[in-house]
């Protein structure tokens, strides 16, 4: 018989007897022995034979020839024409597998099984099915009856540790997985499948040496390294998954990962060139957006601006672009550009009160002082000001010498801060006499 992964056995071959005699397949008959039969008997013998059809006999030849189509007709009419024979629903089964067609193929198995309940072969493959289409909780039992009658075969204990680790019983997964390493010492599956199941124990040390010995085994399975540097960084254990990034300098998002990690290690010119790389293969706002930080923390602020540019433009919609090219200018000032991108954000979330306190404060520096205080207009409709909002609001209008509404300010930042900005709070006390004094004289 066959299984969904390759592999068969020799089909059974079909014999008749006549007179109590045994004698060869009906296609071998010319090349048998010459055998004395009675004429009319085994004339009427012969043509019941050519007239019945071998169903099974042409499914065999059309799985061979890879006509699953053609194949999944004649063992369906094979099962139809007898519905209790289990090897005609499992051929139908394989058939309706190799043209993944799983939902009839799972229910071919099913009633195989059900005819013939202790079939390997029908187990393993049910099993396998399942696990295709993310059943592993119902293909486990079927996978552990072919582990409990064969447990020195590979595929069986292999599959039945992917069912149970997709299942959540890691350790018991990795038990069956170190019987598939030691069926098969060169499977990368299953130092791979052991990595997985040690590291969902709390075990990385131990899982980081299967997952590096998948990768040697197989080169296919290299990738697998980023899946550990993945865990590695979730493990806090930033500097392992740097020395796996490493590893993959074609690999765009390893190495974009690469800078940033050396970026939180302040391994500022380190990460430069990685990020540049990646912006060079991907100009992406994020990798541009990456490249230009690392740019301002190596002090190299016209190349930074120049990132944060080209990622503001390449996307006009993205608010926190804007707030961060604006920020960057305001921080060269720049400030009427940094004016302009603070107003290209306030389009796209007017009720935001932070870039209406960053528009209030760059037109502070340009000395526009009427906008200055449209803008914090806009923060005390939102409900959200803050100490600082009334110590701007009081300052601006003292340059515009509205005295009283500033006197009002000064207090409401008095009030509201109360000994958290002290530097602040002196001037304000300052000016509130001076104005005071003033405003007696008139």
């Amino acid at each position: 018989m066959h299984n969904v992964a390759g592999g068969a056995r020799k089909p059974l071959t079909l014999r008749f007897a006549v007179n109590g005699r045994r004698f060869c397949p009906l296609r071998q008959l010319p090349r048998c022995p010459t055998v004395k039969l009675d004429v009319a008997a085994g004339a009427l013998l012969l043509v019941l034979l050519f007239q019945a059809p071998d169903f099974k006999g042409e499914g065999i030849k059309a799985l061979e020839s890879q006509r699953y189509e053609a194949a999944a007709e004649s063992f369906t009419k094979a099962a139809e024409a007898d519905p209790k024979d289990y090897t005609a629903h499992f051929h139908l089964a394989l058939a309706y597998s190799l043209l993944h067609k799983d939902p009839e193929a799972t229910a071919e198995y099913k009633k195989t099984l059900d005819l013939k309940p202790d079939l390997y072969e029908a187990q393993l493959n049910l099993g396998i099915l399942l696990l295709r289409q993310k059943k592993a909780a119902e293909a486990a039992p079927y996978l552990e009856s072919a582990v409990a009658q064969k447990p020195k075969q590979y595929r069986p204990q292999l599959f039945l540790a992917d069912a149970l680790l997709a299942t959540g019983d890691p350790a018991k997964a990795e038990q069956h997985y170190k019987a598939a390493a030691e069926i098969d010492p060169k499977s990368a599956d299953a130092q791979l499948g052991l990595g997985r199941s040690q590291a969902q124990q709390n075990s990385l040390t131990d899982a980081a040496d299967h997952f590096r010995q998948a990768a040697q085994l197989d080169a296919a399975y290299k990738d697998a390294l980023l899946e550990l540097a993945g865990l590695f960084e979730k493990n806090k254990q930033p500097s392992e998954a740097i020395v796996i990034y490493e590893q993959f300098p074609e690999n765009v998002a390893a190495q974009e990962r690469l800078g940033e990690l050396l970026l939180e290690a302040k391994r500022v010119a380190e990460a430069i060139p990685r990020l540049e790389k990646a912006v060079q293969k991907d100009p992406s706002p994020a990798n541009r957006l990456a490249l230009a930080t690392a740019y301002r923390l190596n002090k190299e602020p016209k190349q930074a601006l120049a990132q944060l540019e080209k990622a503001s433009a390449a996307d006009p919609g993205s608010f926190d672009l804007h707030m961060m090219y604006g920020r960057s200018l305001r921080d060269e000032r720049q400030f009427p550009a940094a004016a302009r991108e603070f107003l290209q954000a306030a389009k796209l979330k007017a009720d935001n009160k932070d870039v209406w306190n960053e528009l209030a404060g760059v037109f502070y520096l340009m000395e526009n002082y009427p906008q200055v205080l449209a803008a914090l207009d806009r923060v005390k409709a939102l409900g959200q000001e803050i100490p600082g909002d009334f110590y701007l609001r009081a300052i601006t209008l003292d340059k515009l010498k509205q005295y009283e509404p500033a006197l009002q300010s000064y207090q409401q930042f008095l009030a509201a801060s109360n000994g958290k900005n002290p530097d602040e709070e002196f001037k304000a006390r300052q000016r509130v006499r001076i104005i005071r004094k003033e405003l007696s004289r008139r």
